[in-house]
């Protein structure tokens, strides 16, 4: 295929995952500050097991947007996939990595339920390092799932598990560099333009790495 046709489906992969983010993370966000707040002074383990689930939960609402929105990019070049199986490999995907995702915060909460020393706050350093690993881990097990798709229809499609790795990798530490800036905003509005662009960015570096997996998997 030519190389504009490579450059314009690597720039609207960019984009789906970018708008997909801010649409379906976002939301989950939203949802997710609006549950949580109200939990967030309730003791007891059941709290946090609740916390944990409604987090898990919240994996359908961004699975569903990003998948659909990637298959509307996707199905230019590998027209044998449907919606249906790649927006439901998404949602798997992004449930199965919010669940893992929701195990140390859980820990942690159910620790300090049995400990009336309050926990020392990690440094910004470790936090971003901790992100990165969780986004690896969280990427390969969103990859799993959609590579079972993808295995299918195009050769080399192993090539996915480790550019979804290396993109959450990258893009989750963004976000949470973005829930940091947002805290010290100084307003609602300030707060939701931090995280929109925070989100948009990650959604956006995240595309752009395994975009370049996406064009080797349909033109090689």
């Amino acid at each position: 295929m030519a190389k504009t046709n490579k450059l314009r489906l690597r720039w609207q992969w960019i984009l789906a995952n970018a708008l997909g983010e801010l649409v379906g993370l976002g939301a989950t966000f939203a949802i997710g500050f609006g549950l949580f707040s109200g939990l967030a002074d309730t003791p007891g383990i059941g709290a946090a097991l609740l916390s944990a689930g409604l987090m898990t939960t919240t994996g359908v609402l961004e699975g569903g947007v990003v998948g659909y929105a990637q298959w509307l990019v996707l199905r230019k070049a590998i027209p044998s996939i449907g919606w249906r199986p790649w927006v439901i490999a998404t949602i798997i995907g992004a449930v199965i990595a919010w669940f893992f995702g929701s195990i140390p915060m859980t820990l942690m909460s159910l620790s300090q339920l049995t400990t009336s020393t309050p926990a020392s706050e990690p440094t910004q350093t470790v936090v971003l390092l901790l992100a990165a690993g969780m986004g690896l881990i969280a990427g390969a097990i969103l990859s799993v799932v959609q590579w079972r798709v993808l295995r299918k229809q195009v050769r080399k499609a192993w090539l996915w598990l480790p550019a979804n790795a290396l993109a959450w990798a990258a893009g989750m530490p963004i976000i949470f560099a973005a829930v940091d800036l947002a805290q010290l905003a100084g307003s609602i509005a300030g707060s939701l333009i931090v995280m929109a662009a925070g989100i948009t960015l990650a959604g956006a570096i995240v595309g752009a790495i395994h975009g370049l997996a996406l064009i080797d998997l349909t033109h090689s």
